[in-house]
């Protein structure tokens, strides 16, 4: 669809036109909402600065030192980092979203005087990762090395050598925390992947917003085309149908208070809803 769409009904449409009756049952699909669609890339916001990534283990570490209670029933690394990307702590996740008109509401929510669009993402059943995948642990405890250790590892060597590598029997050590049966042996290739997971719904903010996400690897990217594993659409959002949008998607339940589901939001939301 070349058209910005203006009204919630057409943007329906364009996700049905996208989601095509016929299409292999072995795919399903996600969506991200971005309010500027020229400014906003489709990488995580850990890598968007270098400084973020440089200090990655010691943002992990701090945020758990500075706020222990609220990490207290995470399992693993990847629940910990998805409470912390859901508290706007730069991590190397991508959050993406089952519910197309949560995009949509992303994608309106900031920057009126922009277009915006909703990007449809087309992936693999079998591609896609639970919160217990191994290819998840290895991915998500790069967060516990430092920087120099991570800028030691070469995913291009054989997997024998990789493996003997200095920084990698560390990682396996973090690995082995949370998964005491992991084997000693990681899939260098597996390191520099992007792959999509569905996250466990640990707290209210990924229940409301049906959360998964995108999880990028060592030195990962996802081009904005698109890739073998992950299928790119677009619907772009015109700029001055934003306002209309949003007052659309509130009828339909999706507003500030729903889609951030805490007691500060909902006052906002009802402060606004009744000003005169």
């Amino acid at each position: 669809m070349s058209t910005d769409i203006a009204k919630t009904e057409d943007f329906i449409h364009a996700v049905f036109d996208t989601n095509d009756t016929k299409r292999e049952e072995t795919v399903e699909l996600f969506y991200r909402g971005h309010s500027d669609k020229d400014e906003y890339k489709l990488k995580p916001f850990l890598f968007r600065k270098g400084s973020y990534l440089k200090n990655e283990d010691r943002l992990f570490r701090e945020m758990l030192v500075l706020n222990p209670g609220d990490f207290a029933g995470d399992v693993s690394t990847l629940d910990k980092l998805v409470r912390m990307q859901h508290h706007s702590l730069p991590t190397r996740l991508l959050d993406i979203t089952s519910n197309p008109l949560m995009a949509l509401y992303f994608a309106c929510k900031e920057n009126h005087d922009r277009a915006g669009e909703v990007i449809v993402f087309k992936v693999k059943r079998d591609e896609i990762k639970f919160y217990d995948s191994d290819t998840a642990s290895c991915l998500t405890n790069l967060v516990k090395l430092s920087y120099d250790y991570k800028s030691e590892i070469d995913t291009t060597l054989p997997k024998k050598k990789f493996n003997k590598t200095h920084p990698i029997p560390m990682l396996l050590h973090f690995i082995k925390e949370e998964k005491p049966y992991f084997l000693p042996i990681i899939e260098p290739k597996d390191m520099s992947r992007v792959i999509c997971v569905r996250t466990k719904f640990n707290n209210t903010r990924i229940t409301s917003q049906v959360g998964a996400a995108l999880l990028f690897g060592l030195n990962a990217s996802l081009p904005e085309t698109g890739n073998a594993n992950f299928k790119i659409h677009r619907i772009p959002i015109s700029a001055g149908a934003k306002g209309k949008l949003l007052a659309e998607l509130d009828t339909l339940n999706i507003n500030n208070s729903t889609v951030f589901p805490y007691i500060e939001s909902s006052a906002k939301y009802l402060e606004k809803k009744y000003l005169e």
